[in-house]
């Protein structure tokens, strides 16, 4: 759906030696892309080995500020900037409940178990609350099955598109720790990088 969180993944095969190179160059690219609205977060992730595959993901509230960063003068620009020593190889965009918990890209790993299960029941708990407060009593003569059922609809109507986005965003430097390890040891790459060309 148009309203659902999207996130666009580009891979990129970078010549050896140049990583410090395409790194700023992402930091720069994720940075104007922090600056439209709708953006909710993006990284740089790569294994730092010679002529790796690298991801730069960008995550969005829905699809249309996404199309607006893709058609954006700024992109453009600086996608003219990478030089031949970078090639993108492909770009993924999925939407919707399966990135809630998956990260960025699938390298990532998902948050512990307990994580997700303190997530999910501070999205699921007001929901049913206010549906036990606000709309049973009113259909508390109807039948079992289909109160139930006005039940799991409401509930999960509410959990899919007004709590779970809002908790992704206020939580999610939570769930997922920071990227400081992934460029701490690019940095220290391409500090030693002139050394080992010695």
């Amino acid at each position: 759906m148009d309203s659902e969180p999207l996130t666009v993944t580009a891979a990129y095969r970078v010549d050896p030696g140049r990583e410090s190179e395409f790194y700023a160059w992402a930091i720069e690219i994720l940075n104007a892309a922090a600056r439209l609205p709708g953006y909710l977060g993006g990284g740089v992730m790569g294994s730092g080995s010679a002529a790796s595959e690298w991801h730069v993901p960008y995550r969005f509230e829905a699809e249309g500020p996404a199309r607006a960063w893709d058609s954006s003068l700024e992109r453009a620009r600086l996608a003219s900037l990478t030089g031949p020593f970078v090639q993108e190889k492909r770009t993924q965009r999925t939407s919707g409940l399966e990135n809630w918990f998956k990260g960025p890209v699938r390298p990532l790993p998902p948050p512990p178990k307990w994580k997700l299960w303190l997530v999910n029941l501070s999205a699921v708990f007001p929901p049913v609350l206010i549906f036990n407060v606000l709309v049973i009593p009113f259909i508390k003569d109807t039948n079992f099955l289909l109160r139930t059922l006005a039940l799991c609809l409401g509930v999960t109507a509410m959990v899919t598109w007004l709590v779970m986005p809002r908790l992704q965003r206020i939580l999610k430097k939570w769930l997922y720790p920071p990227l400081q390890p992934i460029r701490g040891r690019h940095r220290r790459m391409a500090a030693d990088g002139p050394r080992a060309r010695r």
